[in-house]
């Protein structure tokens, strides 16, 4: 497998600055560190049901999985974007855009990179009810990191029994209400007017669990036309009705009004001032309302040597986006099929998912059987309108509901079976999955001035994975897994047509092919290191085929190849000093020619290098502070690689927590210094943007500082 990337040989004033320093500096850290280890509480075998649906030790799963615990989730966190946590999972990409009118940026081993909005390509669920729609977009704002008790990162072929989203799964799990009653209050604020407001309350009571938080969010925002708020609540409810079940309830809602889009920028206006927004953003008053609100139901059973375990869940989200298409663009009489620039739309979204895991003996070994099925069903009431009034050709107002160019039904469905096994005998193990997925899209058009664009399509794939460990001694296991991928065309991705006419149901979904090889190792009593090497080849890869006044629409391009490496390393030096390090390095590129693409050309939006670096230090019990950086390689911005890249950058940050303890109260405060020398940069790109605004510019040195009391009854 060849993992050498071809520098550019255009735009070479761009700095190239080389990640090899830190990350030799923090690995010479902890070979000096790793022999004075004493008591710590690194866990070295974190337990997932990731990958594999019941529980087992990451270390002997073929395949790469990683936790981030609760204490890497608010220790020294803000607690409003999931980026915060999963910087230092290796092969992960989370860039805050900052816009939340856009959520952030996610991409696993270069899927979900050409998204322009939300999450593409990657499964999110949250207390096993998923947070993506049936078509595979989800939304990570309705992740609540204020109640998560650890987050599951699942990369690699194994993902593609989770459905039609191939390049991982991202599963947040809340904690349970236990221990005595206790109430909680926080506030934290900090640079670019940012605030946030923290309400809490749990424990047990009778056999009862209880879990209840409330937030706000507000900020101004780093860059102009680009202040939000966020309003979210959680309850989680915990009974055991007798010793062999346990059942549990969770409703949680989002609410953000009148949130600013700030959308990218040109690179002439990123040189002129980072903070600056086009002229559109502002003329069109560019916003999104979001209204999202959902509950469920977890239950598990044991009857003998099996589990039962059943979900269900449903909810509503409603979404008015003002956009900055310009009016012209939309004159009805030379450009009938035009959608408007104003998205409003209604979701309702429901599901279902059973299963049943069964343990027996077999082969002289121990084998567990999971047999299940998932039900999936979302239905958009969607409009779209004119956003300015009066003439095309000489509007009299701007960012404004106007007149009616869109007005549909659609429905997406899936249902898919699964099998999974585990077989476990001596230093062998062996993890198959078999899925497979069916997804139905239908379009009922309500809108017949321009003609009936009602349709439907749908696509069904069996795809499988296979995995195999072999333990070379207690203290390293080998691994290769292998899996056939498929992922299906959003609504968002259909949604528009070139020039942003019509519904294109012409997409087809994309396949891909995936190997990864690894190894898991504890170098010490104290120290684990997993690294792995992967390739995976798609076919009909869908792609961004422009985007213009924040639409965007895509096509099927021909065969894509990525090949990379990740290591991840984790240790406890001393009772005083901990250390992390994640590091990727992937070839992405159009493996065929495809139209105006040509072959040889990397994949826009994915670095070619990421690392994370962690040096953290605890110099008495209560008060932790560590240092971070982050490094990102230049990431080019269109298909034809011709444009300005956004080029590399190394950030620092550092971060302070304290807990004090006295009788019934516990206090926190947290200090976080973020971008610590101030560096000018990219954080992160919109692939292919016809009017070349594809630069979202990431904030400048940034403090915030917070406090909390917890009383316990």
């Amino acid at each position: 497998m060849s993992t050498h990337t071809s520098r550019r040989t255009t735009n070479t004033d761009v700095p190239q600055r080389r990640p090899i320093s830190i990350g030799l500096a923090l690995a010479l850290s902890m070979g000096s560190f790793a022999a004075g280890a004493a008591e710590a509480d690194l866990q070295l075998k974190p337990v997932v049901v990731t990958g594999s649906r019941v529980e087992a030790q990451s270390f002997e799963l073929p395949f790469s999985v990683d936790v981030v615990d609760q204490r890497s989730i608010s220790e020294g966190q803000l607690k409003v974007n999931v980026s915060e946590s999963l910087a230092a999972v290796p092969g992960l990409v989370v860039q805050n855009r900052q816009n939340y009118a856009q959520d952030l940026q996610i991409s696993s081993r270069g899927f979900g990179a050409r998204a322009a909005f939300g999450v593409r390509g990657i499964k999110l669920v949250t207390d096993g009810i998923p947070a993506s729609t049936p078509d595979g977009q989800g939304q990570a704002a309705t992740f609540n990191l204020d109640t998560a008790e650890r987050i599951e990162v699942l990369r690699g072929p194994f993902s593609t029994v989770y459905g039609a989203s191939s390049g991982g799964v991202i599963q947040l799990f809340s904690r349970d209400g236990s221990g005595p009653p206790s109430i909680k209050a926080g506030i934290l604020g900090g640079s670019w007017g940012t605030t946030k407001y923290e309400l809490e309350a749990e424990g047990e009571k009778g056999g009862v669990g209880f879990l209840v938080n409330g937030s706000r969010f507000e900020t101004d925002g780093y860059r102009d036309h680009s202040a939000a708020s966020r309003d979210q609540s959680f309850a989680k409810i915990t009974l055991k009705p007798d010793a062999d079940s346990k059942l549990n309830f969770i409703a949680a809602t989002l609410h953000q009004a009148d949130t600013q889009d700030p959308q990218g920028v040109t690179w002439a206006t990123f040189q002129r001032d980072p903070r600056a927004v086009e002229s559109a953003a502002i003329d069109y008053n560019v916003r999104k309302n979001i209204d999202n609100v959902q509950g469920g139901m977890n239950y598990e059973r044991r009857i003998g040597a099996g589990t039962l375990q059943f979900s269900a869940y449903a909810g509503k989200r409603s979404v008015l986006q003002y956009q900055s298409i310009p009016a012209i663009v939309q004159n009805i009489a030379t450009r009938p099929g035009q959608a408007g620039g104003v998205i409003d739309f209604d979701r309702e979204f429901h599901g279902m998912s059973a299963r049943w895991i069964q343990t027996l003996a077999a082969a002289g070994g121990e084998l567990t059987l999971t047999g299940g099925i998932d039900y999936d069903r979302s239905e958009d009431d969607r409009q779209g309108y004119e956003n300015f009034l009066g003439p095309a050709t000489a509007p009299t107002a701007l960012g404004v509901r106007g007149n009616l160019r869109r007005d549909e039904i659609d429905t997406v469905t899936s249902l898919d079976p699964y099998l999974q096994a585990s077989w476990k005998r001596g230093s062998w193990g062996l993890q198959a999955g078999l899925r497979h997925s069916h997804v139905e899209t239908e379009v009922d058009d309500k809108y017949l001035v321009n003609g009936d664009d009602s349709g439907s399509v749908s696509f069904s794939k069996t795809t499988p994975a296979v995995g195999v460990t072999y333990e070379l001694s207690p203290a390293l296991n080998l691994y290769a897994s292998a899996g056939k991928g498929y992922e299906t065309p959003t609504l968002g991705e259909m949604a528009y047509s070139a020039g942003g006419a019509g519904f294109n149901l012409g997409l087809k979904p994309s396949t891909s092919t995936q190997y990864e090889l690894g190894a898991k190792a504890f170098v010490s009593d104290y120290t684990r290191v997993n690294a792995a090497v992967f390739q995976i080849s798609t076919e009909d890869e869908i792609v961004p085929a422009g985007a213009t006044g924040g639409r965007t629409y895509y096509t099927n391009a021909a065969s894509t190849l990525r090949q990379g490496v990740e290591v991840a390393v984790d240790s406890e030096f001393s009772r005083q000093w901990r250390g992390k390090l994640a590091f990727t390095h992937m070839r992405a590129i159009y493996d065929e020619s495809s139209g105006a693409i040509s072959a040889g050309k990397r994949l826009p939006g994915i670095p070619a290098t990421s690392i994370y670096g962690e040096l953290a230090w605890q110099p008495m019990q209560g008060l932790t502070t560590a240092l971070e950086t982050v490094y990102r390689s230049h990431v080019f911005v269109n298909d034809g690689n011709d444009a300005r890249t956004a080029p590399s950058y190394t950030l620092f940050n550092l971060r302070v927590a304290a807990t004090q303890k006295q009788g019934a109260w516990q206090f926190q405060e947290m200090l976080r210094l973020d971008n610590l020398f101030d560096r000018k940069y990219i954080g992160s790109v919109i692939v292919n943007d016809s009017n070349s605004k594809f630069y979202e510019p990431g904030p400048a040195f940034s403090a915030y500082a917070g406090v909390s009391a917890r009383y316990t009854f």
